[in-house]
């Protein structure tokens, strides 16, 4: 993955008002994603451009930027329940040793709040876990669109 071009295309995207979360959520985005759970408030989907097998991006529908300035304590916790249930979810799906979940973004970038919930899978060298297990600078994952499409499947099932 070129993640020079990464960076540009969603900071070029930030200056046109283009929120690709948003686009995902109103399913106009150019490319369609893998849905793993969709409610009022909540769209729950696989990563795109992963690094590990099951890793979803968990995202409120509306346009938020800040977690900590746009959601009141109980929509926060609402929407964290959520997290946590996918987290559960991917557990009972793909082999887990640890579960990270963290949000990522920034003003400049990907600006809509979103949870990172990524699998980390048993037997990982510990060089290679962390923020290592979801860089993309060594490349992203090749699965194919089937299979990508029967492990949304799967996770939902476990919902």
């Amino acid at each position: 993955m070129d993640t020079r071009t990464y960076a540009r295309r969603v900071q070029e995207g930030r200056r046109s008002g283009s929120c690709w979360i948003c686009r995902v959520a109103e399913r106009t985005h150019t490319y369609s994603h893998h849905i793993v759970y969709d409610d009022d408030d909540t769209i729950v989907f696989l990563n795109r451009f992963t690094t590990l097998v099951g890793y979803c991006l968990v995202s409120p529908r509306r346009h938020a930027e800040d977690w900590a300035r746009d959601f009141s304590e109980d929509e926060f916790l609402a929407f964290q329940r959520v997290v946590h249930r996918v987290a559960r979810a991917i557990t009972r799906t793909v082999p887990t040793e640890r579960m990270y979940s963290l949000s990522l973004g920034s003003q400049q970038g990907n600006a809509h709040v979103h949870w990172h919930v990524a699998p980390l899978p048993p037997g990982v060298p510990f060089e290679r876990q962390e923020f290592t297990a979801l860089s993309k600078e060594d490349g992203i994952l090749d699965i194919p669109e089937s299979d990508q499409a029967e492990l949304a499947q799967a996770i939902r099932g476990h919902l």
